[in-house]
């Protein structure tokens, strides 16, 4: 069973005690226990409805494989995936995001999957923990993945593989001149290195002319050959087994709603798109669930029509019966290109940290908070009066890829100036 998390309640007969040694009236403490019991009462529905297991909350069954158990309201989705490894650090916090320049009483609340994990963070690690389920389950001994040079998906699934004991082969997208050349040590590249994966190149022509999948068979039937068990993860994990790592999200949105002592009724979810299967498992979950809300995503690579078009086929795929262009909006906005930025795209990434403290990626989530905030902008009725809750994807590694574009907007800085007059001593400033 899949394990969700709630707080701990005090035993009745604890409260008991205490009530009793603080020699409260009777009706005051009568009223005080039904109370308690009415907490209890609801902590144990939440828990039905969510197939809670506490273990997971002090982190007892990270990496360990458990049988799982879809959301009752999931059900009826095919195929239910049978096991799941628990990867992550969840459940991951929401909390109010103070915004400048909102709609009017528009609020904006953040899902803090940047939370997840450290080296295995972001989105990412939900949809592994399916994946790599059955990866095991097949007997892999080693899984392939692709994607583009400072992919985060590459990443994490190099650290969920070290940690199942499964070698790691990650075929990475790189510019035609750089091909041939080692790729370096920057952000998620350094980790992926660390963990032992084993790193190859392929042009964007290449790519572009051979296509993902065919590049990823191409590795697995050389792999076979040398007497490997390879299992092939697509593209950013996004396949309809990955999809369940966004539908088991909404579970766990719906149960910090329930528990939590802010009552929001989010009328929209905004994330960043760029693979598909996040919005596919958030757009399912919402719509098959009590939450209801609107799934608003923001494309940071192809265009809307691609993403509507395979997100179908995610949806198709678990026999869902429902169309995407019903459950999801998808707007574009990938603005110069996949991991390509503007100066105007970083600078609002710099301003939205030096503002509220949340550190965006330049790629998936800083894209789709400045797409938010522009459309909110420029069509302010449209928000306005609305909750929101924006799911960042984490990506913190892809910003060491922009140094150098960044670096002329940060000056905050200086050479701190000590008077002549302030005492010295050789050896009195210890260096820790």
């Amino acid at each position: 069973m899949l394990c969700s998390r709630s707080f701990p309640i005090p035993p009745i007969n604890k409260v008991t005690t205490v009530i009793t040694q603080h020699n409260i009236h009777n009706h005051k403490r009568l009223d005080i226990l039904r109370r308690f019991q009415s907490h209890q009462t609801r902590t144990m529905e939440v828990e039905a409805n969510t197939n809670i297991c506490h273990t997971r909350a002090v982190g007892l069954d990270f990496l360990t494989k458990k049988a799982y158990t879809p959301p009752s309201w999931a059900s009826q989705i095919n195929p239910i995936p049978s096991h799941i490894f628990s990867l992550g650090h969840l459940p991951t916090p929401i909390h109010k995001w103070n915004l400048p320049n909102l709609p009017t009483n528009t609020e904006v609340w953040l899902k803090r999957d940047d939370l997840s994990g450290m080296q295995l963070s972001g989105n990412k690690v939900r949809k592994l923990e399916f994946l790599m389920a059955d990866a095991v389950a097949k007997g892999a001994d080693c899984v392939i993945t692709i994607g583009g040079i400072q992919s985060n998906h590459c990443r994490a699934t190099a650290v969920a593989a070290n940690y199942l004991n499964l070698d790691c082969y990650l075929i990475l997208r790189t510019s035609k001149v750089l091909v041939d050349q080692d790729p370096g040590l920057t952000g998620n590249l350094l980790v992926e290195r660390l963990v032992g994966a084993h790193v190859e190149l392929i042009s964007k022509e290449e790519y572009a002319k051979c296509g993902s999948g065919a590049l990823t068979n191409l590795l697995k039937e050389r792999l076979l050959k040398e007497g490997r068990r390879p299992y092939v993860i697509p593209v950013g994990g996004s396949n309809s087994l990955g999809t369940w790592g966004y539908i088991e999200a909404i579970r766990e949105i719906e149960e910090q709603l329930q528990i939590g002592t802010d009552k929001v009724k989010f009328d929209d979810i905004v994330v960043a798109c760029g693979s598909g299967g996040t919005i596919a498992g958030l757009a399912l979950g919402s719509w098959l669930s009590s939450l209801k809300a609107k799934v608003r995503a923001f494309s940071v690579c192809d265009d809307p029509d691609y993403f509507y078009d395979y997100v179908q086929g995610l949806l198709d795929g678990l026999e869902a019966g429902v169309d995407s262009r019903d459950i999801v909006n998808i707007q574009n906005a990938k603005g110069l290109g996949y991991a390509i930025n503007t100066s105007e795209e970083l600078k609002f990434v710099m301003e939205i940290a030096a503002t509220t403290g949340i550190v965006l990626d330049p790629v998936y989530s800083g894209k789709a908070a400045y797409g938010m905030l522009k459309d909110m902008a420029e069509n302010p009725k449209k928000w306005e009066g609305r909750k929101i809750l924006f799911i960042h994807t984490g990506g913190l590694l892809g910003l060491f890829d922009k140094v150098e574009q960044m670096a002329p907007l940060l000056g905050n800085w200086s050479q701190m100036d000590v008077h002549e007059s302030v005492p010295r001593s050789d050896g009195i400033g210890k260096m820790f």
